[in-house]
């Protein structure tokens, strides 16, 4: 008995080998297919060019994960891993758009790529919409959507906005692959709302103070105007607050709202009330842009 348990588990070994060496054969054609992302369709395509039957294929997937030549980004889909020699490291926000369609970089990371923060997030924030399915962490019963799905030491944190709301996007170069990102102007408004996820409401009106002269102010007033009341009036006090010219913020003033809003959604509800902008100003000390 205990001579046949040998031989089972040395002929387990052989194949172990046997199909991870097709698999790194595999891994090489995937690399130079240009795939460093890859659905597990994409690679039972390819695997009879490199004699790895479709029978051994999830084997293989799953001894290439272990021994660090695959990452796994979510069922079915995985990434070559940046430690592959001759491959193109795969950029976080290639990632964040391969996890989820439709998906936009958003919110922190959107406004350290624009460079309105010196902070450096440390997760990848990503906006995408109510109706898309995100992926969960495989993990405990204590992990909920707040604390992010984990890539290997990146941490992905989703946002998601009904779809009519999901706009103000533009296509960028980040290393060899196409994004999508928030641009400034919905990076600044996203802040406004959720600031929790860019920071802090403080660094969000840092964040107006550096775009400055460069921001688009009828463009980011059509956006708020699509989004919701609260946030258009927390922008016509910001605008006001940096001199920009009454006549052009009237269309924010007129907009109707019950009741004043804090303007920092996630402070105290304390402080004085601005009546223009039904907004209560709910920050320490004498506020300046």
């Amino acid at each position: 008995m205990e001579r046949a348990l040998i031989r089972q588990r040395r002929t387990m070994s052989r194949e172990k080998l046997i199909h991870t060496r097709y698999g790194v054969e595999l891994v090489r054609r995937l690399a130079a297919e240009g795939d460093r992302i890859f659905t597990v369709d994409r690679a039972r395509g390819l695997a009879p060019g490199v004699r790895l039957s479709e029978g051994y294929l999830c084997q293989a997937l799953h001894h290439l994960t272990k021994s660090g030549w695959l990452v796994r980004l979510r069922k079915g889909l995985y990434a070559i891993s940046s430690s592959v020699s001759g491959v193109a490291p795969v950029h976080e926000f290639e990632i964040a758009m391969a996890l989820l369609d439709p998906a936009a970089v958003s919110h922190w990371s959107a406004l350290h790529y624009h460079g309105l923060t010196e902070q450096v997030p440390r997760k990848v924030f990503v906006l995408t919409t109510t109706e898309t399915s995100v992926p969960r962490a495989r993990v405990a019963k204590a992990s909920t959507a707040e604390n992010g799905y984990p890539i290997g030491a990146t941490v992905y944190q989703f946002i998601q906005v009904k779809p009519e709301r999901f706009f103000g996007t533009q296509r960028v170069w980040v290393g060899e692959a196409r994004v999508t990102i928030t641009d400034p102007e919905r990076t600044l408004l996203d802040g406004l709302s959720m600031p929790q996820y860019c920071g802090d409401f403080a660094e969000v009106l840092h964040a107006f103070g550096v775009r400055g002269a460069n921001l688009d102010v009828e463009r980011i007033i059509e956006y708020a105007l699509k989004l919701d009341a609260a946030t258009a009036k927390r922008l016509g006090w910001v605008l006001e607050s940096q001199d920009v010219e009454p006549i052009r913020l009237e269309r924010l003033a007129a907009l109707p709202i019950k009741g004043y809003r804090k303007l920092d959604p996630t402070g105290q509800c304390k402080g004085p009330c601005n009546r223009r902008w039904m907004i209560q100003e709910n920050l320490p000390g004498k506020v300046r842009l």
